[in-house]
């Protein structure tokens, strides 16, 4: 058995209450690390072709990989994969919190529910003693998340869903403290099988190959974390909603369902105003993480709750064109108990917003018009009235109602908070990114137009290139399994402390622009594990990894979910954009919007696909990916 790994996979019947622990398969494990890439090659196996999402055919998998339960910064998060009932295709969402940590201590790396329970029931799982109860969990049914996680106790660690789940809105979510695995409806399928709860608890301790150089090497990169301008000073001061003013300034943040970029007051939700009006505490509810990006804040007749990330805010702001904190952290509040994302949640309401202007839709709800809202929130996580059209998503509603023209979604996941026509490597990725319009399958925006090191977001030079080699590492960064955020710490002090108006900026961006054939050539190596999360791999596993093997195990995944997606009937045809997107310029030079079909023939060619957007036969014995 290769070290990191608990080896056992617990399988668990929902329909006959039955479990068995299963040996982990070295071989998949090697393949595809842990965490997503490994949960999507047993939903891939284990499943036939047009299986109903929210039927008893879908497995519902958490998996976690061979850095979780390690003290490694930003290492305890957990993967869920199953076939999403938003988009039909593949769906996974991740989650930070406690759960990954207690799965490895109760010695199992993969957890999969087959069928559905006939009842209401939650599940407690000894790791140490290898065994499994089934509780009736009638008496938490249409509990929030917060009140289920209070009952259960804080000796065991668990995954839960709320009212949301439980009515099987497509865009529920998993909850793990105050964290959410959001996207793509992974808790409406939890719901759809009446599990409401996941505890576990156990002893075991992770087995590495080398304990000491980990340990040694880990207090470096603590080190380097905290003195890091994104990881130990923006992101630990403001939060993730340090970044609206960026966004901004830069024509990307959603305003009015994303006909424009850019609002004249996003000031008043940004982290600097939560900062100086809001915050009641810094916190993170991540194990062992010293970035502590969590916020704070005070809502009336609640108290201290988890204040609203970028998303949130930009979604559940600017985009509705409600430019109050406050009210943004008590929507944010109500969607993480009720149990569902909130951005496909902003985006829906934006939507309805905009249908409501055009005349389209009498839903009560208008842009900049705080009424309502909360209203329809909890509408929306009971299926109450209209609020059952809502839960359905973007997609869905366009196909009822009209409006498809100003629909966000890419694939029926809503966009996320980056407006891809002052990003074009981040819109290649929406359309390309095989869960749909999201983010954190590869954040091109960051090395686009983001971050310390800004190209010019509107030449077509890296826009293809950027998407791929990120998507890839994402991939593989999703198995291990670690946050996102660890990648932002590629970029060293040095580049951030650079002036933007100096002559070495200016030249350090046009060499990173023209960069393209060397980047991709030097990613391919395979030699010695440089940064941090691969010499992390390499000392717990034993097993050599370096940026080379990270981006051929990334592009393993992300092919075998673009077979996944093609074999549920999702193809090149559905690599595109919202129309808005595509057609309406948001900067006065701009004659349209994204440039995508100039890009995306350039992506295929990257990724070794034909014209229509299907893998290969060379590209798929390559990377050893078997359909």
């Amino acid at each position: 058995m290769i070290k990191g790994y608990a080896g056992r996979v617990l399988e668990v019947d929902l329909n006959n209450r039955t479990y068995a622990f299963k040996p982990l398969d070295d071989d998949i494990a090697r393949l595809y690390i842990g965490g997503k890439g490994y949960g999507t090659r047993l939903l891939y196996d284990m499943t036939e072709p047009g299986i109903d999402p929210l039927g008893p055919d879908n497995p519902l998998i958490f998996a976690t990989g061979p850095l979780n339960g390690s003290v490694a910064p930003q290492s305890n998060r957990f993967a869920v994969v199953c076939k999403s009932p938003l988009t039909g295709g593949i769906g996974n969402a991740a989650c930070g919190g406690s759960f990954a940590y207690g799965m490895k201590r109760g010695g199992i790396d993969i957890l999969v529910f087959k069928h559905q329970s006939a009842k209401p029931v939650r599940l407690d799982i000894d790791g140490d003693a290898g065994e499994v109860r089934f509780i009736d969990a009638a008496d938490l049914w249409g509990k929030g998340t917060y009140a289920t996680q209070e009952v259960l106790g804080k000796k065991k660690y668990h995954a839960v869903i709320g009212p949301a789940g439980e009515n099987k809105v497509l865009y529920a979510g998993i909850v793990s403290n105050e964290r959410i695995a959001g996207r793509t409806g992974v808790g409406a399928v939890m719901g759809s099988k009446l599990l409401k709860a996941i505890s576990v608890n156990g002893s075991r301790k992770l087995d590495m190959d080398d304990e000491e150089k980990f340990k040694e090497y880990t207090k470096w990169v603590r080190e380097m974390f905290r003195h890091h301008p994104v990881l130990g000073e923006k992101l630990k001061r403001y939060g993730t909603a340090g970044i609206v003013n960026t966004t901004n300034a830069r024509n990307i943040i959603p305003t009015h369902n994303f006909k424009y970029g850019h609002h004249k007051d996003a000031m008043n939700v940004s982290g600097e105003y939560m900062e100086d009006h809001e915050l009641v505490g810094i916190k993170s509810s991540c194990i062992h993480c010293p970035v502590t990006c969590g916020r704070d804040v005070n809502l009336e007749g609640v108290g201290r709750v988890k204040g609203p990330e970028y998303e949130t805010v930009a979604l559940l702001g600017p985009n509705l064109e409600v430019l109050d904190l406050k009210k943004v952290a008590e929507w944010n509040y109500l969607a993480d108990d009720l149990g569902m994302d909130t951005i496909s949640l902003g985006a829906t309401l934006s939507f309805t917003m905009e249908l409501q202007e055009r005349g389209m839709l009498d839903a009560g709800l208008h842009f900049g018009d705080q009424s309502g809202v909360s209203d329809m929130i909890k509408d929306i996580g009971h299926r109450r009235g209209l609020g059952n059209d809502l839960a359905d998503g973007v997609k869905r509603m366009s196909e009822k109602y009209g409006g498809h023209e100003f629909a966000m979604h890419v694939k029926g996941l809503e966009l996320s908070a980056y407006d891809p026509r002052g990003s074009f490597a981040q819109g290649v990725e929406y359309a390309t990114t095989n869960r749909g319009g999201c983010h954190v399958q590869g954040a091109s925006m960051y090395l686009e137009s983001t971050g310390p090191l800004t190209i010019n977001p509107q030449n077509l030079k890296l826009k293809a290139d950027i998407p791929m080699l990120q998507q890839n590492l994402a991939c593989a960064i999703n198995s291990m399994v670690l946050c996102i955020f660890t990648t932002y710490g590629l970029i060293p002090k040095a580049v951030h402390n650079l002036d933007p108006n100096s002559l070495t900026y200016k030249l350090a961006a046009l060499a990173f622009e023209n960069s393209g054939p060397l980047m991709r050539t030097a990613m391919r190596i395979k030699g010695k594990p440089m940064l941090w999360f691969e010499k992390w791999l390499t000392y717990i596993t034993g097993e050599t990894f370096s940026s080379g093997h990270l981006q051929e195990i990334g592009g393993r995944i992300f092919n075998l979910e673009r077979m996944y997606n093609l074999r549920e009937g999702l193809t090149g045809k559905d690599d595109t954009l919202p129309p808005r997107m595509l057609h309406e310029p948001t900067f006065k030079h701009m004659q349209s919007g994204h440039p995508l079909p100039q890009l995306l023939p350039r992506y295929y060619k990257l990724r070794g696909w034909d014209a229509d957007g299907v893998p290969t036969k060379r590209t798929l014995e390559r990377l050893n990916v078997r359909v």
